[in-house]
């Protein structure tokens, strides 16, 4: 109980939390502000043997010029890589470049992403949001599914939904990338018990190997990591259908490293960009253990 009560009381202070405190946390879990400072992420994380996605932080777009701007960003980053030779690609949420705005725009400006995609040999993968958003996004996948195949959805495990979307997505041509859920819906919408959340989980990503897709395990929860390795073996699964995923800057007691000894792929998502601060604040209100952390390291620093 008294551990509920701190991390209640934490989630109510964080947005009220110094900009520099905020920051702090932050210099762990952000690349930057800039494509630059992102971009030289990428190439320390691609020399450790990691891959990488670039993930410009922001969503909902305002305006239909905000929209372009991110795709123009986004377009660049493809011409980054490219040219820099780097293990990486890119995801991008439909919000940002236009969906709350007019279904159209975004539909223009995914096909441009898809042009560049294509232009430069590389993956487009399509971020999944809150449950208002989930029939277009995936409409979005399967349409752009029809002029590239180098191009992935995100699932979230929570919803009670999933099983069914991967019943219907499965597939050779499905590259889907697993998560369990960030966003607050109600329980008619999504699961909230952690351990069926868990169980969803597992049974999502076993559904997809044993049909033929492509798995990209997003999880930072090691029992989860450890049962799906162990089955994974039993079921003699080829590492060229699966690879681990994980936020840039967790800490992952070693695990990381293990998994690219056994020769799997090891996924790194790096988010960038001016919205660094709200991002933050998201991720401390989601979890408020992470500036147990930050004191930690203030006081290791010492």
């Amino acid at each position: 109980m008294f551990y509920q009560f701190i991390n209640r009381f934490i989630i109510y202070i964080v947005p009220y939390l110094p900009v520099s405190f905020i920051r702090m946390f932050a210099g762990r879990y952000v690349a930057g502000e800039t494509a630059r400072q992102a971009l030289k992420i990428v190439r320390e994380l691609n020399n450790k043997g990691y891959s990488a996605t670039l993930d410009i932080l922001g969503e909902h777009s305002e305006n239909k010029v905000d929209a372009l701007d991110v795709t123009q960003e986004y377009t660049d980053l493809y011409g980054y890589i490219l040219s820099h030779n780097l293990n990486c690609n890119i995801s991008i949420k439909p919000t940002h470049i236009g969906l709350d705005i007019e279904e159209e725009c975004a539909q223009n400006n995914l096909n441009t992403l898809l042009k560049t995609a294509r232009e430069t040999n590389n993956f487009l993968r399509i971020d999944m949001e809150n449950s208002p958003y989930t029939d277009a996004s995936i409409k979005m996948y399967l349409e752009a599914l029809i002029h590239y195949q180098n191009v992935g959805p995100v699932i979230q495990a929570y919803l009670h939904r999933s099983p069914d979307d991967i019943c219907s997505l499965n597939g050779e041509k499905l590259n889907v990338r697993i998560c369990k859920g960030i966003y607050k819906e109600s329980e008619t919408i999504a699961l909230n018990n952690k351990s069926d959340i868990n169980d969803q989980y597992v049974d999502l990503v076993k559904a997809i190997l044993n049909g033929g897709g492509y798995a990209g395990i997003a999880t930072h929860d090691l029992t989860l990591i450890n049962a799906l390795d162990e089955w994974i073996i039993e079921n003699q699964i080829s590492p060229d259908r699966f690879e681990f995923q994980i936020l840039y800057g967790v800490p992952m007691a070693g695990r990381l490293e293990e998994l690219l000894e056994k020769g799997y792929k090891v996924r790194q998502y790096v988010p960038y960009g001016e919205e660094w601060f709200e991002y933050s604040v998201r991720r401390l209100k989601e979890n408020p253990v992470i500036i147990t952390y930050v004191f930690k390291n203030m006081f290791k620093s010492r």
